[in-house]
């Protein structure tokens, strides 16, 4: 592991949710860039002190050249260091999990992209909510044609956190997320908004031709975004809004998804994940509980059975499980930017390197378009938000 000492929220979570199928032992790490700190994790972790590095660099050399060498780096840094660190461990020959968002530049989610596929390894970005039962189902749906035609897609993520300026508090979750030389060029839409705009490509399979952005920064005093509105112009003329924002008062970590077509309509919330609303064109409500009569899909992410809640570790072991298979059969094809190929059958189910590709791309459009207040197609390179902060 790379990063996730002291004072990290995230890489707890990681360690949780690869020990929760037992694919993954923890054996080394570069937890800080402070070493006293890093020794202190690896104390805590009880790991073998000649495996706790100075540097994700030393650990990417050092392991690449032992026998027992790690098998697979997680990443878990502020936004600044994930490509560095990717980069050595690719180039090391081991594969990669790396938290979202992937990188903070468009040529840099490219090169690793492109790194991924010609070494031929695993790596995964973990867009967790991918990894809930309900949300798979809902795909599932999508894809067998029951909703019809789809016509509108609205995806919302707000938290309310931030509605003070946190980081001049120091913040730490908040410090490094508000300022741009490691967050990156974008806060709330690197942050949350690329979980939503990834669960919206999973779920409906669609992508965004163009968009138009607002990105507003509300809180004086605050380098970066911390609210958004995009508006989506999604393949096969499908309309869709994404509402965006870390200073919604009162609100947890409130993720929701609708989905309208021509014959129903679903709808789902990540505080709620264990439900998913079906409904149909007179307003009837079908309500499928996870652990219930749903998909293969669903019922492969599910451990328990119904009425026993799972949640947000258990998604995201999804994630760590599908990555392990992944490895386990050392199949380029679930990591790089290429399609698998015909005949054979994509069962590993986790965001890719190239899905973490997808949302960079999508927060420097959205940037680009807010700074132009017009339009922007998704595939246009004219004017990098890159260099124009």
């Amino acid at each position: 592991m790379v990063g996730g000492g002291p004072g990290a929220f995230i890489g707890a979570v990681h360690r949780m949710a690869a020990a929760l199928d037992g694919s993954y032992e923890l054996v080394a790490g570069a937890f800080s860039s402070d070493v006293s700190k890093s020794r202190q994790t690896g104390e805590e972790l009880a790991l073998d002190p000649g495996r706790v590095y100075e540097t994700f660099r030393d650990m990417a050399s050092a392991e690449a050249s032992r026998d027992d060498g790690i098998d697979v780096a997680v990443i878990v840094t502020p936004n600044h260091l994930h490509y560095p660190a990717a980069r050595a461990f690719l180039e090391a020959g081991i594969h990669v999990i790396c938290d979202k968002p992937l990188v903070t530049t468009t040529d840099d989610a490219d090169a690793l992209c492109a790194l991924a596929s010609q070494r031929g390894l695993v790596f995964a970005v973990t867009y967790n909510y991918t990894g809930y039962p309900m949300v798979k189902e809902a795909r599932d749906r999508i894809r067998a044609g029951e909703l019809g035609e789809l016509r509108k897609v609205v995806v919302e993520y707000s938290q309310g956190w931030l509605r003070t300026l946190l980081e001049a508090e120091g913040q730490k979750q908040a410090e490094w997320r508000g300022d741009p030389n490691r967050a990156g060029l974008s806060s709330a839409l690197g942050d949350i908004g690329t979980h939503a705009y990834n669960l919206l490509h999973y779920v409906t399979g669609l992508e965004a031709r163009r968009l138009f952005a607002d990105l507003g920064t509300v809180v004086e005093g605050r380098a970066m975004e911390d609210d958004a509105t995009v508006l989506l112009d999604l393949d096969g003329d499908v309309r869709g809004v994404m509402i965006v924002s870390q200073i919604a008062t009162g609100e947890r970590n409130h993720l929701r998804l609708r989905v309208y077509g021509s014959e129903k309509a679903l709808d789902w919330c990540q505080e709620d994940p264990n439900r998913l609303r079906i409904l149909a064109p007179d307003g009837a409500e079908t309500v499928l509980f996870r652990g219930g009569e749903v998909g293969g899909a669903a019922d492969a992410a599910t451990r328990l059975p119904g009425g026993h809640p799972e949640g947000f570790i258990e998604a995201f072991a999804n994630i760590y499980r599908g990555a392990a298979e992944a490895i386990r059969r050392n199949s380029s094809t679930f990591g790089g930017c290429s399609d698998p190929g015909e005949g054979d059958p994509r069962a590993v189910d986790f965001p890719t390197v190239e899905d973490g590709m997808l949302g960079v791309y999508f927060v420097h459009r959205a940037i680009q378009s807010s700074l132009a207040e017009r339009w922007i197609d998704m595939n246009d390179g004219s004017a990098k938000p890159d260099t124009t902060a």
